[in-house]
């Protein structure tokens, strides 16, 4: 279809139904109707401000047969958009509306799409039957992705009054080894997100009987074998579809291979044990794929008890089983493991629990963190220690002050949706402030102070010698914070002084001018006169010194200023006036008052 074929006359608008002209050879009669209903649609709902994406996504849910032919339809779609937007610009919404009216009354009634509020409901669940898992390798704390299994296993199994089981996946002994403090560690930080202790509690380490005895029972029943080719021989082999020879050994010679394993007699990478499957399958990662290797590196916790241990979609296919796991939600990269467990399930005559899946979700600001880097980062000396609050670990986000019911409502709200998403903190950010604000006393912090006299001789009235604040501006938190003015010596930023030309107003006190060349700030209305900034300020006699620690990429950044010193607690988040959140780490004696920085 050519531009040229495709011609269209805009018509003279009278308030009657709306009528277009359209290419007969091009579109038919019901495909143009449809096309305006919508055009009218979107223009009513919108006060004439229709788009055409949004006309072509409703008339393609409608019109399945069209979906081919997008591309084409767009010239068709922008033209009576623009006709229903003319309509409601010259002779007002209504006409529009009475346009539809007259063709479509149906299409008024439409609502816009609502909001999923919570998670969607869990394939063939039973209210007390529900068993999720969420199992994390122990080698440090749980971090901001880690989040994401908890708040979701926690609130499904709130929802249908099931069980999650903490699982610690503890089987790799060299590559990624246990922290021996992370376990009380993910105990207690999962406890702190999800509003209560894991119903179970299991260290796999301390399974590894159940894992070795369903191995045996494997290579017994001739769906497993031990395999002594090297990898890149089976690799091979696998790539071609060719059977291992290794493969049609008789069971007692598995058996005795795999009883040489677990004394020991073999060497780290001479044999592993194999599930048997279709060599014919597409994905050659679910040829024949290893379930349990040797591995004589110490245990952390167990020690040197075993030498032979199972690989995770083994283990973690097997302990599901045994704890009797109903259902799991794991991210979409791990959809091949889903498929080799089934495949072991069917060996064992087993039914596979419901899986769900989500997709990659990349916070801007951690994108490169990974926590066996960290650890090492760690120890290298390069941050503080677990907490260190440029980590995206959730020991770090409490430190700064993260809410866990905030990071908990993100990530319900986020859902499972299985698209990958790349977003900035400042979207967890939002949710903390909605979380936070409504207890956050505020207080006032100057940076860079200047000290400043006040000067009331020239306006009478005023406060008098002290005045109150509300320790919270919308009443949230109840009371107020009384400030003492003392010989009327204040601080100001620097910055503000500058920047205002000598003319400001005192948040909540007075409009002042700073004379040039002079501290003096002479009040000229106790009321506010005119549209002079307004800035933040602290009576001399308030003032505590401060340092208010930030965050900035991978840096942390010190400002050091004045703090107001009405009832601080230590652990306390405030609101700094124009500045933002942060949490009180520290009140010395006789130091300044430590803050971090949370956010804006």
């Amino acid at each position: 279809m050519t531009g040229e074929s495709h011609k269209r006359q805009m018509p003279h608008f009278t308030g009657q139904p709306l009528i277009l002209m359209a290419d007969a050879q091009d579109w038919d009669a019901d495909t143009i109707a449809t096309v305006r209903k919508y055009a009218l649609q979107n223009a009513v709902e919108y006060d004439g401000d229709g788009q055409a994406g949004s006309v072509l996504g409703r008339l393609l849910g409608e019109r399945a047969d069209l979906r081919g032919r997008a591309r084409d339809l767009k010239e068709l779609v922008e033209s009576e958009v623009a006709a229903a937007n003319q309509l409601a610009a010259s002779e007002g919404v209504e006409a529009a509306r009475a346009a539809l009216a007259a063709t479509n009354p149906e299409a008024l009634q439409r609502q816009k799409q609502q909001k999923r509020v919570g998670l969607k409901e869990l394939p063939e669940a039973i209210r007390g039957e529900v068993v999720l898992r969420f199992a994390p390798n122990p080698n440090g704390p749980l971090t901001l992705g880690h989040a994401r299994g908890v708040a979701i296993n926690s609130e499904y199994a709130k929802m249908y009054d099931g069980k999650v089981v903490l699982r610690f996946d503890d089987t790799d002994t060299k590559v990624k080894p246990p922290l021996p403090e992370a376990y009380d560690w993910i105990e207690a930080q999962y406890e702190w997100l999800a509003g209560r202790p894991a119903d179970i509690i299991i260290r796999a380490s301390e399974r590894m009987p159940v894992y070795l005895a369903h191995a045996e029972q494997m290579l017994s029943g001739d769906f497993g074998y031990v395999c002594r080719c090297t990898a890149a021989d089976f690799k091979q082999l696998r790539d071609a579809r060719e059977v291992c020879p290794c493969r049609t050994r008789s069971v007692e010679e598995n058996l005795a291979d795999w009883q040489a394993m677990n004394d020991g007699e073999i060497a780290e990478g001479g044999a592993v044990v194999r599930v048997k499957t279709d060599l014919e399958l597409p994905n050659p990662a679910l040829r024949d794929w290893p379930a349990l290797r040797i591995q004589h590196t110490p245990h952390p916790i167990v020690g040197k008890a075993h030498n032979v241990w199972p690989l995770l979609d083994f283990q973690s296919a097997i302990e599901d089983h045994e704890q009797g796991v109903t259902h799991i939600v794991r991210g979409k990269d791990l959809m091949d493991s889903t498929r080799k467990q089934t495949l072991l399930y069917e060996h064992f005559g087993w039914t596979y629990p419901q899986t769900l899946y989500w997709g990659r979700v990349k916070i801007h600001e951690f994108g490169g963190f990974s926590t066996s880097g960290m650890r090492a980062a760690i120890e290298n000396g390069e941050y503080s220690g677990w907490d260190d609050p440029r980590l995206p670990t959730l020991a770090a986000l409490r430190r700064r002050g993260f809410d866990a019911a905030a990071l908990r409502a993100f990530w319900i709200d986020l859902g499972l949706t299985q698209k990958d998403i790349s977003i900035s903190m400042q979207t967890i950010e939002s949710f903390n402030s909605s979380e936070i604000d409504a207890r956050c006393e505020r207080r006032s912090f100057v940076r860079d102070p200047r000290l400043l006299s006040l000067d009331a001789s020239g306006c009478s009235g005023g406060p008098g010698t002290s005045i109150s604040n509300a320790r919270h501006p919308d009443g949230a938190v109840e009371g107020s914070r009384k400030w003492e003015l003392g010989d009327g010596a204040i601080l100001i930023e620097a910055a503000d002084a500058d920047d205002t030309g000598g003319s400001l107003r005192l948040k909540d006190y007075a409009d002042v001018d700073i004379d040039a060349g002079t501290s003096v700030a002479r009040v000229e209305s106790w009321s506010r006169s005119d549209r002079r900034a307004i800035v933040h300020w602290l009576p001399q006699i308030m003032a505590r010194k401060a340092r208010l620690t930030r965050v900035i990429g991978h840096d942390l950044v010190v400002e050091e200023g004045m703090l107001e010193g009405f009832e601080l607690v230590e652990g306390a988040i405030v609101q700094l006036e124009r500045v933002g959140f942060a949490r009180i780490e520290s009140l010395p004696d006789d130091g300044p008052v430590e803050l971090l920085f949370l956010h804006g």
